[in-house]
């Protein structure tokens, strides 16, 4: 049996945007939407309310978020879920941090 090359590396072209966010869709399956996110220092000021349930997981750097009205702090390895019309707010990031979200969009 041969070897299969990988499809992609999360870190591969990380360099922060100058400002906001990036991101990148890198599947679609069904009713779910993988999206790798790289962020600057100067974060998006827009709170988002998606339709839909969104987990997300800190892959490198760190973020402070307001979701719901309470500040959530994510270092490397935490994970947030975040159901569908709840009020969040990404406040602050490390330059370069990078983010791997799903988003349940339904069938």
């Amino acid at each position: 049996m041969s070897a299969r090359a990988a499809d992609g590396n999360l870190f591969a072209d990380a360099a922060p945007p100058a400002t906001g966010e990036r991101f990148e869709v890198l599947r679609r399956l069904g009713g779910v939407e993988v999206e790798r996110i790289v962020s600057s220092a100067t974060p998006d000021p827009a709170e988002y309310r998606q339709p839909h349930d969104e987990w997300v997981v800190l892959l490198s750097g760190s973020a402070e978020l307001v979701v719901d009205g309470a500040t959530v702090r994510l270092a490397p390895g935490d994970h947030l879920w975040l159901p569908a019309h709840t009020p969040h707010q990404v406040t602050q990031t490390a330059p370069g941090t990078v983010w791997l979200a799903l988003h349940a969009k339904g069938g």
